[in-house]
C-alpha cells in the first residue's frame, strides 16, 4: 500500500488570491497566499502539502471542484481540458492564521522540465517545492510564480502532512534536495525544542540557502551542487546526486532508533531509503520516502 501520511484535517476547496512575491534566493520564489476562505484551512506545520489549482493561459474563470473528498479527481477530468485548472502539489513553507496567509515556495531552475514534484499520497506531481514543496522553470507552477501579479486567484485543497513516525525513536534523519527544502524546514520548526538529528540539504549554489528555525540539537548540512560540479556547470547534474553521496559517506554519529524521511528528486528519495535499509541496517518501518519529481519526466497536463 502506498505511503499516505497523515490525512487533513476537514479539508474543502478554498479560493486564495496572491499577496506578494519575493525571490528569497537565485533559484527559489515565495509567494504569499491570501484571503477570507482560508480561514477554512487548518494549519498542521512540518511538511503540510495542499492542491493548487492555477489559472490556464487564457481561461477567464478559475473552474474548482467542489468536492473535497478523493472525487474531486473525477470531477475534474470531466471538466473539458480546454476549461481545467492546472493542478500542481505544495508544501506549505510557513502559515499565519491570524492572517489568512500562506508562504509556498517554488524552484526556478531553467531549462528543467515540469517534472514530478509533490505527493499524491505517496509522492508529488510536479514542480512542487516543495514540496511538499519547488517548481521548474519550464512548469506551470514556477512559471506562475514568476509571473503572479497581486490579486491573482487561485485554488487549494489540504492534503495533510506526509512526515509521519509511527513508532519510538530518539533522532530524526533529513534528507532532501531543493524541491524538499521548504518541507524541511517546515519539519525542523515543528519538532520539539529537545529534538536530535542531522538535516541534509542540497541546493545549487550556496546563495541558495536559507535561514530556517532548527531544534539546537538538530545539524543542518547543506551540499552545494555547484561544489560537485565546478564554476557554471550546477545546472547540469542530476538534483539529489550530491545529497545522496554526502548520506552515503556522512558518519551519522547518534545512537539509537532513528526516522529517517527522504524526500525530493525520485532516485534520491529511493536511493537514501535504499542506502538507509541495506547499507546502515535501518529497519524498512523506519524509513518513509516520497519522490517529488522525476528527472527528464513531464507531469501530465
Amino acid at each position: 500500500m502506498a505511503y499516505k501520511g497523515r490525512r487533513a484535517v476537514d479539508p474543502h476547496v478554498v479560493m486564495a488570491e496572491v499577496i506578494s512575491t519575493k525571490q528569497v534566493s537565485p533559484n527559489m520564489m515565495r509567494v504569499t497566499l491570501g484571503g477570507d476562505e482560508l480561514d477554512r484551512f487548518t494549519p498542521a506545520g512540518y511538511d503540510q502539502w495542499f492542491r493548487l489549482f492555477l489559472p490556464r493561459a487564457g481561461q477567464d474563470m478559475l473552474r474548482l471542484p467542489t468536492r473535497t473528498s478523493g472525487l474531486w479527481y473525477a470531477e475534474y477530468l470531466t471538466t473539458p481540458k480546454a476549461r481545467r485548472p492546472w493542478v500542481r502539489n505544495y508544501t506549505v513553507r510557513a502559515a499565519r492564521p491570524d492572517l489568512n496567509e500562506l508562504d509556498v515556495d517554488f524552484v526556478l531552475h531553467a531549462g528543467d522540465d515540469d517534472g514530478s514534484a509533490g505527493r499524491p499520497g505517496a509522492g508529488h506531481d510536479a514542480d512542487s517545492a516543495g514540496g511538499h514543496d519547488a517548481g521548474h522553470a519550464a512548469g506551470p507552477g514556477a512559471g506562475f510564480a514568476k509571473a503572479a501579479e497581486q490579486g491573482l486567484r487561485v485554488g487549494l485543497l489540504d492534503q495533510g502532512v506526509a512526515y509521519n513516525p509511527r513508532h519510538d525513536h530518539d533522532w530524526t534523519l533529513l534528507v532532501a534536495d531543493e524541491s524538499g527544502l521548504p518541507a524541511v524546514a517546515g519539519i525542523c520548526e515543528s519538532l520539539p525544542a529537545d529534538a536530535r538529528g542531522v538535516a541534509v540539504v542540497e541546493v545549487p549554489t550556496a546563495a541558495d540557502k536559507q535561514e530556517f528555525r532548527a531544534p539546537s540539537g538538530v545539524e543542518v548540512r547543506w551540499v552545494l551542487r555547484s561544489d560537485v560540479a565546478g564554476d557554471g556547470a550546477a545546472a547540469h547534474v542530476v538534483p539529489g546526486q550530491a545529497a545522496l553521496a554526502e548520506l552515503c559517506a556522512l558518519d551519522l554519529g547518534h545512537t539509537g532508533d532513528v526516522y529517517a524521511f527522504t524526500i525530493g528528486e525520485s532516485a534520491l528519495a529511493t536511493g537514501a531509503r535504499r542506502h538507509l535499509v541495506g547499507e546502515r541496517g535501518v529497519p524498512k518501518a523506519h524509513v518513509d520516502f516520497v519522490g517529488y519529481w522525476r528527472h527528464g519526466k513531464a507531469a501530465p497536463s
